[in-house]
This record gives structure tokens, C-alpha cells and sequence, in this order.
């Protein structure tokens, strides 16, 4: 039974992985296809639509774009969040109702309706920023506060924090050295997938971005869009080469992740 079982489940993996995968093999394929409409897989293969998505300053200056925008974002949330879950999980439990109800708001708000009211916000008085990243910045720390404080409060949790730090602060250590040497090692992990997660998030953002700062600034969502309608092959190679991008960050980040982990347990 045990054995039927485990082909069972590894059979709907299967079926999934393949459900998954389907539509990014093919927009993959779209992306090096020369001539493909009557046929079941391309009947010819060419590198032009790479090239030209190359050749254009504009894709390359919007993946840049996209990538400081997200990583700004992301380090601002970081900086902020992490100390501050710190302290609500550890010091102060009985704000953490309260906090989850402020963090699931950006669930509650759609995109359209929180751009609509940033752009009305922010265009009249004496701070206008419509138009330029730092409002764009803002509405991305928002954006990933469900991530950053759901990921960083799981992986407190999950190592007893509470516990952790009394232990160092009895042999000796302040607070800050135990959270610097105790805590956050520990739950570094978690710290790193929800930062992969937000960064994910916001590299694929494009109602907020588009609606505020698609005329100002561009993102590589938003070259995607503009392109799409010239070319469905130069779509599908931009496409395929944000997933491959962000693909490569990912690893990179989790090595050096693994890295710090393995430097700090020393």
C-alpha cells in the first residue's frame, strides 16, 4: 500500500510539474522560433530575436531599472521590517494582532484603486512625487510588507527567539551582540526566501508601476508591454530572459546565503 501510495504522489507531482512547466518551455521555444504555426514544434530555430532584444539600449537600461527599483525596495523593507518584528515577537506580543491586521491591508487594496489614490495623494501639496521613484519605492515597501513580516515572524518562531536570546543574555551577551550572533543566523534562511519572494514579487509588479510612473520611468514589465504588440517572438525572448534573470539572482542570493550561514555557525 505504501508503495502504490508513493507512486501516487509522485505521479501527480509529475502531472503538475508538467502542467507548470508547459507554458514557460513554450514561450521558451516562441523566443527561438524563426517560423512556427502549422506545426506541432518549430520548423526552424534562429538567435534574431535575442539579438535585436540586445541591441536595444532600452531593454537593457529597463532590466537595470528594475533591478535597483526592486533591490532599493527590498533593502528598505528589510532594514525596517527586521528589527521591527524583532521586537513586536519578542518584546511586545500583544501588538502582533494588530500588526498582522496592518500587514494584510495591500491584500484588501487592489492595485488600480492604491494607485488611484497615491496619484491623488501625492500630485497636490507640497511634496509632489508622482511620477518618480520615490513614490514608486513607497508603494513597493507596502506592497511586500505581507511577505517581509510573515516570512521574518514564521522563522522567529520556528527558533524559539524568545528562548534563544534569554540564553545568550545569561552567559554574558548584550542584546544586540545576541541578536546579531544568536538570532539572526539562525533565522537567516527564512530572511533570505522572503526577500527572494518580495524581490520576485516586485520584478514582475506592473499595474502599480505602470499606472504610476509608466510615462517617467521604464521597467522591464512595462517594455514588455510596449513591445508585446510589435513582435510575439521578441515578447517571448524578453520573457524568457526575465525568468532566466531572475532564476540566476536567486541562486546567487541562496549561495550566498548558505555562505553567511556557514561563516556565522564557525
Amino acid at each position: 500500500m505504501k508503495s502504490k501510495a508513493g507512486w501516487t504522489h509522485r505521479s501527480l507531482m509529475l502531472l503538475l510539474m508538467i502542467y507548470l512547466l508547459i507554458p514557460l518551455i513554450g514561450t521558451f521555444m516562441y523566443g527561438f522560433a524563426k517560423q512556427w504555426q502549422t506545426t506541432v514544434l518549430p520548423e526552424s530555430w534562429t538567435l534574431e530575436w535575442v539579438l535585436e532584444m540586445f541591441k536595444d539600449l532600452r531593454f537593457l537600461d529597463a532590466l537595470w531599472t528594475s533591478f535597483y527599483l526592486c533591490a532599493v525596495s527590498v533593502a528598505l523593507s528589510l532594514a525596517v521590517m527586521l528589527p521591527a518584528v524583532f521586537v513586536i515577537t519578542v518584546y511586545l506580543p500583544k501588538w502582533e494582532t494588530f500588526m498582522k491586521g496592518v500587514v494584510v491591508l495591500p491584500y484588501a487594496v487592489p492595485g488600480v484603486v492604491a494607485a488611484v489614490g497615491l496619484i491623488r495623494t501625492y500630485s497636490s501639496g507640497p511634496i509632489d512625487i508622482t511620477g518618480t521613484a520615490y513614490i514608486l519605492v513607497g508603494a513597493y515597501f507596502v506592497v511586500i510588507l505581507p511577505y517581509m513580516y510573515q516570512g521574518i515572524r514564521n522563522s522567529l518562531l520556528t527558533v524559539s527567539a524568545p528562548e534563544l536570546l534569554n540564553s545568550a543574555e545569561m552567559l554574558g551577551a548584550s542584546r544586540m551582540r545576541a541578536f546579531a550572533t544568536v538570532i539572526l543566523p539562525n533565522i537567516w534562511p527564512g530572511v533570505m526566501i522572503s526577500t527572494l519572494l518580495s524581490f520576485s514579487v516586485l520584478f514582475g509588479e506592473f499595474v502599480l508601476t505602470n499606472m504610476l510612473v509608466g510615462g517617467h520611468i521604464q521597467t522591464i514589465q512595462v517594455y514588455l508591454y510596449q513591445r508585446v504588440n510589435e513582435s510575439g517572438h521578441l515578447a517571448s525572448a524578453i520573457a524568457v530572459t526575465y525568468f532566466l534573470f531572475i532564476l540566476v539572482l536567486s541562486t546567487v542570493l541562496m549561495k550566498l546565503g548558505k555562505k553567511f550561514n556557514g561563516e556565522a555557525g564557525r
